[in-house]
């Protein structure tokens, strides 16, 4: 069974919005899979993710407290099917003021029910259903994200992922597409809410996010890299190598480009199965070497000597 969301932040069920967001980024800083390697901190770090998403957004919220673990389960037009259900038994058994759903009508369903004389719940339903062409209500739809590396985005392929709490979550394969971006939502047709009596399921909606990179920045569809180049290198202009998703690329550095000048790879940036693929630039930095030998020192004397070239002027 999946832990209570509360208790995964370690706050309590009052808690204001101010302190869920709180808890959730302390325990982020410590459990983040860049930050903490321990593979057992991976499958917290989503865990405390999945609860932040449900109750950071109130509406979500709302329904978690209301419904608990199975709010996903829930159509959000919960209260109109069953108030739709409750008036059809009611009209069966000769009027409106009959059939009524009592208290123990939501039980199960956190709490949620009417007043009046006692009916079954599933009974309700269940009679509701079994009329000819009433049967077909359909599952909610759902959400879950999805985290993947920069490299997996622009690659795509299939995997397995685990939706849910450590023991508790379901197993789905799923084709990511080659160049999906933050924020895309990728279809699992069938993988929702239930529906009621024969109605279809809902479908299941992953959201992608992609991962800070320690080399590659993301921009829609555009990759940004820095690419280091030595002091002559800048000046002189030269043919370096740079890394990309897709390997190792050749790049031009005109002479005379200083730390910061964007060399432009058109279309190597992240793929685009339905129009044109992103950029990727390559972001000048210049280095210089931390420890010089002998002659390199003498060198660089040899240029402050005669160079009359003031960097502070250029700004």
């Amino acid at each position: 069974m999946a832990r209570d969301y509360y208790e995964v932040l370690g706050v309590s069920r009052d808690a204001s919005a101010q302190e869920i967001q709180q808890a959730f980024r302390k325990l982020a800083r410590r459990l983040h899979p860049d930050v903490n390697k321990d593979p057992a901190a991976e499958e917290r770090f989503k865990e405390i993710n999945d609860a932040y998403q449900v109750l950071s957004d109130p509406k979500t919220r709302a329904r978690y407290d209301r419904f608990g673990p199975d709010f996903r389960q829930i159509p959000e037009d919960y209260d109109e099917r069953v108030a739709a259900a409750q008036a059809a038994q009611g009209a069966r058994a000769g009027g409106f003021g009959r059939g009524r759903a009592g208290a123990g009508a939501g039980a199960g369903f956190g709490g949620a029910g009417f007043q009046g004389s006692p009916v079954d719940f599933e009974d309700l339903f269940g009679g509701m259903f079994a009329r000819p062409g009433a049967g077909r209500v359909a599952g909610a739809d759902q959400t879950a994200d999805l985290e993947l590396s920069v490299e997996e985005a622009f690659h795509g392929g299939r995997r397995k992922i685990t939706i849910g709490g450590p023991g508790g979550g379901r197993e789905y394969e799923v084709d990511i597409p080659a160049g999906v971006v933050d924020g895309q939502r990728i279809r699992l047709a069938g993988q929702g809410g239930r529906g009621y009596g024969d109605g279809p399921p809902g479908d299941l909606y992953l959201v992608v996010h992609i991962r800070p990179h320690r080399r590659y920045r993301l921009s829609g569809r555009d990759i940004t890299v820095d690419l280091p180049v030595s002091p002559w290198e800048a000046v002189l202009g030269a043919t370096a190598p740079v890394a990309t998703p897709a390997g190792t690329a050749k790049v031009v550095v005109p002479a005379g480009s200083s730390t910061g000048r964007k060399l432009r790879l058109r279309g190597e940036g992240m793929p685009n199965p339905k129009g044109s693929p992103g950029d990727l630039y390559a972001e000048v930095r210049i280095m210089v070497p931390s420890s010089p030998t002998d002659r390199e020192r003498e060198l660089f004397e040899q240029l402050a000597a005669v160079s009359d070239f003031d960097p502070r002027r250029q700004i």
